[in-house]
């Protein structure tokens, strides 16, 4: 992964708090040790329908967000296992930056020597994110790593 001090991207918002590394990527997943090919299995019991269709609600699914680079989530992403998978799936579907108030400690480990960066921020900055991107769907997140700030739309520093 090629190294960066500033990404501007689009953003696809996860607003579910908890979300653990089983989540991410199901047990079913991680049965090679290869990077690649993870991101069919990036957040299977969202994205999927008990009948194996894909669901048009779950926001990955959404034209709009299928080439995010920035994942905005609740508080405690990565919490449960130490699984590596969850940040290679995550990668492979093409995020670069993770932003939450909070991660679990293994994850945020597991993303920095990865290179996926685990950005954490107030959670007021997250629930601004949402709301721009609740009425803008697309819209293209700036994080600079350099100067420590996210920015949106048209407004002032996050």
């Amino acid at each position: 992964m090629k190294p960066f001090t500033q990404l501007t991207g689009t953003a696809a918002p996860l607003p579910i708090a908890n979300i653990d590394t089983d989540q991410i990527i199901p047990k079913q997943f991680l049965k090679t040790v290869s990077r690649e090919g993870l991101a069919k299995g990036l957040f299977f019991d969202f994205k999927t329908k008990p009948d194996g269709t894909p669901d048009p609600d779950f926001v990955l699914n959404k034209p709009a967000y299928a080439k995010a680079s920035i994942l905005i989530a609740k508080e405690n992403f990565g919490c449960g296992s130490s699984r590596e998978h969850a940040v290679w799936a995550l990668q492979n579907f093409g995020f670069r930056v993770v932003i939450s108030p909070r991660f679990a400690d293994i994850f945020r480990g597991n993303s920095g020597k990865a290179g996926l960066v685990a950005a954490q921020v107030d959670e007021k900055v997250v629930q601004r994110l949402w709301e721009l991107l609740e009425t803008e769907p697309g819209t293209t997140v700036t994080v600079d790593l350099e100067a420590r700030t996210v920015r949106a739309g048209s407004g002032e520093n996050a």
